[in-house]
């Protein structure tokens, strides 16, 4: 059971043919060595070296089975194998699932089915109090999937009007919890049963296996609270948790800090633009008729207000990539890139990845520190600082078809910074609607509207290098960056243009200066006011029907060559590229209607006129949106997720500790009422009965109808014969009791409760405090005649044959 349930959590993981003849294969492997080992004798150490040699004879062809080639392939296979059994459990949960059989990862899977299978079968068999640890490993196999898995839970599963979330984690969880609760009380069942047939081998009288009373109400009670288990993990974890991460060892894993730490490719756009860099070659494409259309460096995902940076956990965030990926449908597509000029950590890609193949001499290295988001649809390099002149790689990747900008609704969830009050309002004035045509027709206008500049314009100084290429040209000046204030100040521009009686007649509207950087952060912000998510893409065109557009020449693509695009998302999904590079053709005309100032009269003050002192300056910062200024309300937002991550950890600390805990709280209560009854003998009597709870819970025997002393005698504690004897004159004698007989008497309990734990390792204490056996000792049937007396009659003795009473 516990393979199988091992298994199908760890199916995500790889999602192979090979990893279930791995799991048959290393499970039998791992049960002949115990079988044997128990056929002869054998200890440990002896199935620790069988494990060792099965590894070696196994690892190859089930778990490097790419290396299955020649004799010299087999070595190397070897050697990863065994490297594999300490990085790959690293380097499983930084690479895309399914992993399938790339690399060495199918190394961690082979030691968790061999070694695991193994240790628990040989735990099971033995006879001994460490039988029950076989439960750890069984669970520990489990627990593999569920840890190294995916980040997502699998899709919940409808049962008419009951709605199952996670149904395989919360099944294979469940199957594993029951399976290790069941085997548990089937132990303890089978070890009783032995113990009575033992005890009927030694004594006259025959004892029966049959339950009594006792063993159908402890069942009965076991079944209940593996009930109320159940029905809690069902019903209640999966409800508090529905909307929260899965949090697993994969989430904390990729190259999150070096992005983070990273200066965002948008920022550096304008810089490549300058007369010094932008004739420098960054990386060249070659591949044939095969070629993509983009060639993505960086999707930048996170607006600030200031700069719009990539968050490196979009989709999943970025993971390792495996040999190969399922990408989905569209055009196949391979690109060879070679890079020239390109430093940092983004790597140029194409499409949605399938699968990279580096060359060179950092080859190794290279395919060892790539990272890829699926959903962000790129990748970053972060071998030794990022990428260098002469790395080289192939790329197989899909294209999606080209979607339709106009045929897009939006999901109406887009999250981020809000545009400035000319931003928005020159969407009101000139949007017709809110779905993608209304978007398309906003972006179109705004680029004929727009005017292209990479630079400003020093006095004096020669046209920037990069108006070579565009005939006609008159170069007008624009600032970089694209922050809000920057962004909006184009729109403040267009409005002033757009008011201005001369547009009309000359039928030139063109008002906003800039380039990609200003207008891909533009649209993204016009698109978030309709709804729709958007982010911005840097990179560059291989190809394109647009001629306005920049593309590589010959597959050299130089730091002028550069471009940035907005992408936008609808309700089924769907990322839709949208160009968003100004016309340069026709040139803005800045200048304002000039008006005749109004003829006031003019008021002549008094004489006296009262000096007034100005009000203190007040630092203003008009990049910021004023809603956002004057919202100072307190943000509780994140109350509700720690309020419901902790009451998912509460809910299963409950399930897990809560009938542990319930029993200690028990034990102490009833030590309580005992301790402070009013009754100074009952305190006494109740003192010896805790005395006696204490010993049958730290396993020790109560003789059969015993008098105090020979319960004293037999649990042989340092003052157990004292505490029979005060008991008994407490009980018996008609003397009065006091409460400083009753304190001291405690006192004696207390340290003796402490002597016979002190005499047991630490996992026997822990049983000791956990155990019923001082419960259900009073819930025993009756002994007939010579039982153990009713717990009313205190100290007294059944009457001996004869009448002669004993004490």
């Amino acid at each position: 059971m516990c393979v199988l349930l091992a298994a199908v959590a760890a199916w995500p993981v790889y999602a192979s043919a090979a990893f279930p003849v791995l799991v048959v294969v290393a499970s039998l492997t791992g049960s002949g060595l115990v079988a044997l080992m128990a056929w002869r004798r054998w200890g440990g150490w002896v199935l620790a070296g069988g494990l060792l040699i099965a590894f070696a004879a196994l690892c190859v062809p089930l778990a490097v089975p790419s290396r299955l080639t020649s004799p010299l392939d087999v070595l190397r296979g070897l050697g990863e194998s065994f490297g594999g059994l300490l990085v790959a459990w690293k380097d499983l949960v930084t690479v895309d699932l399914p992993v399938g059989t790339y690399r060495n990862l199918l190394v961690p899977a082979l030691v968790v089915f061999l070694v695991g299978t193994a240790l628990t079968l040989a735990l099971a068999v033995r006879t001994d109090r460490l039988a029950v640890a076989a439960v750890v490993p069984g669970l520990a196999m489990t627990g593999f999937g569920l840890f190294f898995g995916r980040t997502g839970t699998s899709a919940p599963l409808a049962l008419g009007p009951i709605v199952l979330s996670a149904p395989v984690e919360t099944g294979v969880g469940l199957g594993a919890l029951l399976a290790a609760v069941l085997w548990l009380s089937w132990r303890a069942r089978d070890e009783r049963g032995r113990a009575l047939e033992r005890a009927s081998e030694v004594s006259a009288v025959a004892v029966g296996r049959g339950s009594s009373a006792t063993d159908r109400r402890r069942h009965a009670l076991g079944a209940g609270m593996l009930v109320v288990a159940v029905v809690a993990t069902v019903t209640v974890v999966p409800a508090l948790a529905r909307d929260a991460d899965r949090q697993v060892l994969r989430s904390a894993a990729g190259p999150e800090r070096q992005i983070a730490e990273a200066v965002s490719p948008l920022a550096e756009y304008r810089s490549m633009f300058s007369d010094a860099r932008s004739d420098d070659v960054l990386f060249r494409v070659s591949g044939g008729d095969a070629l993509p259309e983009r060639i993505r460096i960086a999707t930048l995902d996170t607006y600030d207000g200031e700069v719009f940076r990539a968050s490196g956990d979009e989709g999943g965030g970025f993971v390792r990539l495996p040999s190969s990926r399922d990408a989905g449908q569209g055009r196949a597509v391979q690109a060879d890139i070679d890079i020239v000029d390109l430093s940092g950590i983004w790597m140029p890609t194409a499409g949605r990845l399938s699968s990279a193949a580096f060359e060179g001499d950092r080859r190794a290295v290279l395919a060892d520190r790539f990272y890829y988001s699926a959903d962000a649809e790129a990748g970053v390099q972060i071998a030794d600082g990022g990428l260098r002149n002469g790395d080289a790689y192939r790329l197989s990747a899909v294209e999606p078809s080209t979607e339709d900008l106009t045929a897009l609704r939006p999901p109406g969830d887009a999250a981020g910074s809000a545009g400035g009050d000319n931003l928005r309002r020159w969407v009101e004035e000139h949007a017709a609607g809110s779905d993608g045509a209304a978007l398309q027709a906003l972006v179109q206008l705004l680029r004929e509207r727009g005017y292209l500049s990479h630079s400003l314009a020093p006095e004096g100084a020669a046209p920037p290098a990069w108006t070579a290429d565009l005939p006609g040209y008159q170069l007008q000046p624009s600032a970089s960056g694209h922050s809000i204030a920057r962004v909006d100040r184009m729109f403040e521009r267009l409005l002033e243009r757009e008011d201005d009686p001369r547009a009309a007649a000359s039928d030139n509207y063109v008002a906003a200066v800039g380039d990609d950087e200003q207008f891909a952060v533009a649209t993204a912000l016009i698109a978030h006011e309709l709804g729709f998510p958007a982010r911005v893409v840097v990179g560059t065109r291989l190809s394109s029907a647009d001629s306005a557009l920049a593309t590589c020449e010959a597959g050299e693509c130089r730091a002028r060559d550069l471009s940035a695009w907005t992408e936008v998302r609808g309700d089924d999904g769907r990322w839709v590229a949208v160009d968003v590079t100004p016309q340069y053709e026709k040139s803005p005309s800045l200048e304002v209607t000039q008006q005749q100032d109004p003829e006031n009269v003019t008021e002549v003050r008094p004489e006296t006129v009262d000096e007034v002192v100005p009000p203190e300056p007040v630092q203003e910062d008009n990049s910021l949106d004023d809603d956002a200024r004057t919202d100072d309300s307190l943000d509780l937002a994140w109350l509700w997720s720690a309020l419901r991550i902790s009451g998912v950890v509460l809910a299963i600390l409950l399930i897990l500790v809560g009938p542990f805990l319930a029993v200690i709280v028990a034990k102490s209560v009833r030590r309580r009422g005992r301790r402070r009854d009013p009754d100074p003998r009952s305190a006494i009597a109740g003192g010896w009965d805790e005395y006696v709870d204490a010993g049958v819970d730290s396993g020790r025997s109560v003789p059969r109808s015993p008098t105090r002393r020979e319960v004293a005698a037999a649990f042989a504690t340092p003052s157990g014969v004292r505490l029979a004897d005060d008991a008994d004159r407490a009980v018996f004698s008609s003397a009065d009791v006091g409460a400083d007989e009753v304190s001291a008497f405690w006192r004696i309990v207390d340290e003796e409760r402490r002597a016979m734990t002190r005499q047991r390792g630490f996992w026997r204490r822990v049983r000791a405090a956990l155990s019923l056996r001082s419960f259900l000792r009073f819930l025993a049937p009756r002994r007939s005649r010579r039982g153990t007396p009713h717990r009313d009659e205190r100290g007294k003795r059944p009457t001996a044959p004869g009448g002669r009473e004993t004490t």
